[in-house]
């Protein structure tokens, strides 16, 4: 009799996201009870020059999700608009209907760190 062994062998991957830019819009507090979640707006720029010379800034905003804990109270209570951040995470990817059963795409970054750089307000 034969017998035979099934070997998995894990194989590195990665899936490492980091940003710097300005938050677009105060954090909110989104999900369940079960699985609350902080999310808020991230815009980073690309600047890239025309053959004609003219500068131009591109912006992408990302949508960062926060669900660890203690992070996400922190970035609950003190992230505000206009503020500077590092973060740290990896993307994910989902879908959501809308109101009127339409099928969308989402895109997120889930945020293992959030490191605040300043204070939207000047001292």
């Amino acid at each position: 009799m034969f017998s035979y062994q099934l070997h998995f062998r894990a194989v590195a991957a990665i899936n490492e996201v980091k940003l710097l830019g300005r938050v677009g819009a105060e954090p909110q507090r989104r999900g369940t009870e079960e699985h609350p979640v902080v999310i808020f707006s991230l815009a980073t720029h690309t600047n890239y020059k025309y053959e004609s010379g003219e500068f131009v800034q591109r912006t992408d905003w990302h949508r960062i999700c926060v669900f660890k804990p203690s992070l996400r109270e922190v970035v609950y209570n003190y992230l505000k608009k206009g503020q500077r951040v590092y973060i740290t995470g990896r993307l994910t990817y989902g879908e959501v209907k809308d109101g009127e059963g339409n099928t969308r795409t989402t895109t997120a970054v889930v945020a293992d760190d959030v490191i605040f750089f300043q204070s939207s307000e000047p001292s």
